[in-house]
């Protein structure tokens, strides 16, 4: 699945064009240069947070490391012109799948964490300077699709996508619930698992 997104991604990113047709690309997603160079940033996330989550010997980095995996493969969805189904990737692959799995790990695991969390004042810039690449990362994909300049002539219609949840993409909607329920059954194991190493 993320062989195949990426290879899409790669296929489909923007490229120069003839001239009569530059200026309003500059105009619709900025620059083909700015476009390209979030494209590459945003490859090597997915793919070295899809190497963290493969390679990482405790399962809390694991988890982050999905997290920034699924982060770049959402960030990817939005460079293809496709907000809502990156939405969905950050709502559902990132705040509920990789955070359940990181608050299970955190709760079951408190003390351990408590004792190796790291409280010095470079970590607090660590995590500073993290949040900020963020940020920046979101706010050049927004402007590289046109994001802030598009203007809808139609606005979405909640009713009409309610209807086509329910219609054309159920299989994908009943996957996605098979997703959450497998993450919600994997949380519970592992803290039952942990219990009884503990008891």
């Amino acid at each position: 699945m993320l062989s195949s997104t990426l290879l899409t991604c790669w296929r489909f990113r923007p490229r120069r064009k003839a001239r009569s047709t530059r200026s309003s690309w500059t105009q619709r997603r900025g620059s083909p240069p700015t476009a390209d160079a979030i494209f590459l940033g945003m490859l090597a996330v997915t793919v070295g947070g899809a190497i963290m989550a493969l390679e990482a010997k405790e399962i809390v980095y694991g988890a982050i490391g999905l997290a920034g995996s699924l982060f770049g493969v959402a960030t990817l969805f939005f460079l293809l012109d496709a907000p809502y189904v990156a939405v969905f990737q950050i709502a559902v692959y990132i705040g509920a799948v990789a955070v359940l799995i990181l608050f299970t790990v955190m709760l079951v695991r408190q003390e351990k964490w408590a004792k190796e969390l790291p409280t010095g004042s470079l970590a607090r810039v660590a995590g500073i300077a993290t949040g900020l690449a963020i940020a920046v990362a979101i706010a050049l994909a927004a402007a590289a699709t046109g994001l802030f300049n598009s203007t809808t002539t139609n606005p979405a219609d909640f009713v009409r996508i309610g209807e086509l949840i329910s219609t054309s993409y159920a299989p994908v909607l009943e996957v996605l619930a098979l997703v959450l329920a497998a993450s919600i059954v994997a949380a519970l194991t592992l803290s039952k698992v942990e219990r009884e190493e503990n008891a």
